[in-house]
């Protein structure tokens, strides 16, 4: 059994806390120990639970800031950390990189207490300088590039993101190809007899029309002004758009998106319960992301997974997942016009949209399932230990 340090992001919700979770979960189920360390400001009562057991599988390390892109550790968190690891005396640290300060400190840290060090480097990339938002992360690359080269390992989820990476100065040899994963017995098809009581209240709520969705933070990056700028120009009789999640441009776009009878959108807003979000990509046709950057979707791998048709950007490694028919690719550039062509074809003929979601399924569960994800983590932490 490996004892693991895990450090990484428990809120505020993104695909950083969703890996986290979920693969931590995974792997206490094979019988490892994970400690996870995360961002947390603990009330007065919880400082002794925190800082002095010596077997708490959580610890908390005080912050100035925290957001779903970065956070601002407070001056005394690097402190913590150190001591949390002498206590604690894991087998291996993991840094789910959160975009703080602190990432810069782990390589010192535990060559200190002569631990290896792995990282997943999550940031989102487009290879091609296309937007302000593709080169703001070419800006994140390269300022973490240097720091990543004196980690033991790091994993990226796709061998375009690691070819960016080995440009940046990072040795081929220390990056680690393994995709993100979904639990594929979890999300899953809808059933065609019983359903559960989640799954029938989605199904009213979204009633008879059929459902084109997108799911995920409502931000520039995201690029969902797009998306409802092409839902708003064409004939969407008998459908809707539903858009779940929350972001800093929610309230803006909500206000210039209003559904009307020509344009039915639905806001769903920031959905916390996990068999709430299963039920709606069940009975969602067709999923759509128009990011334009993107690392690899979890979202979009749900999605898949349960058997709905996709749309990406080929930003990041969304493209590459997608590619020879398990959902249909395009360009960062020109988004709106894309979907205006696209959406009236998938629209009528539903037949397309059915096929599409069978290949995506079949996509997953041949490359990215959790138990491939985890397989491959644990080859690596015996290699390394």
């Amino acid at each position: 059994m490996t004892h693991i340090a895990w450090l990484g992001k428990k809120s505020p919700f993104c695909g950083n806390v969703s890996y986290g979770l979920s693969t931590t979960r995974a792997l206490k189920e094979r019988g490892h120990q994970v400690s996870f360390i995360h961002f947390d400001n603990p009330s007065t009562s919880d400082i002794s639970k925190t800082s002095l057991l010596a077997n708490d599988p959580d610890v908390s390390l005080p912050y100035l800031i925290k957001s779903q892109v970065y956070t601002i550790p407070s001056p005394r968190a690097q402190r913590e950390l150190r001591e949390s690891l002498d206590r604690l005396k894991p087998n291996i640290v993991h840094a789910s990189l959160t975009l703080s300060p602190l990432d810069f400190r782990l390589p010192d840290l535990c060559q200190q207490i002569h631990v290896p060090l792995i990282a997943t480097f999550h940031p989102p990339f487009d290879s091609k300088i296309r937007s302000l938002s593709a080169s703001t992360q070419q800006l994140t690359y390269q300022l973490y590039a240097p720091s990543l080269a004196r980690f033991d390992k790091v994993i990226v989820f796709s061998e375009i993101q690691a070819d960016v990476l080995n440009k940046l100065g990072v040795k081929e040899k220390k990056i680690e190809v393994i995709p993100n994963g979904v639990d594929a017995s979890l999300w899953t098809p809808k059933a065609e007899k019983s359903i559960e009581p989640v799954e029938k209240k989605v199904k009213e709520k979204l009633g008879k029309k059929r459902t084109f969705l997108y799911m995920g933070r409502i931000a520039t990056e995201k690029n969902v002004e797009a998306l409802l700028k092409a839902w708003k120009s064409i004939d969407t009789n008998g459908c809707q758009l539903v858009i779940v999640g929350d972001g800093p441009l929610r309230p803006t776009l909500e206000n210039n998106f209003l559904s009307t009878n020509d344009c039915q959108i639905l806001w769903w807003g920031y959905e916390a319960d996990l068999k709430t979000r299963v039920a709606l990509l069940k009975y969602t046709e067709v999923f759509i992301l128009p990011s334009l950057v993107e690392g690899l979707s979890i979202a979009l791998l749900e999605a898949m997974a349960t058997g709905t048709a996709c749309i990406a950007t080929d930003a990041g490694a969304d493209g590459e997942v997608l590619k020879n028919g398990a959902g249909i690719t395009i360009s960062t550039e020109g988004v709106t016009a894309q979907l205006k062509t696209l959406l009236p074809v998938l629209r009528e003929h539903q037949f397309l949209t059915s096929e599409l979601g069978r290949r995506a399924r079949q996509r997953v569960l041949e490359q990215y399932t959790l138990t491939h994800n985890i397989d491959s983590l644990e080859r690596l932490y015996r290699k390394l230990i």
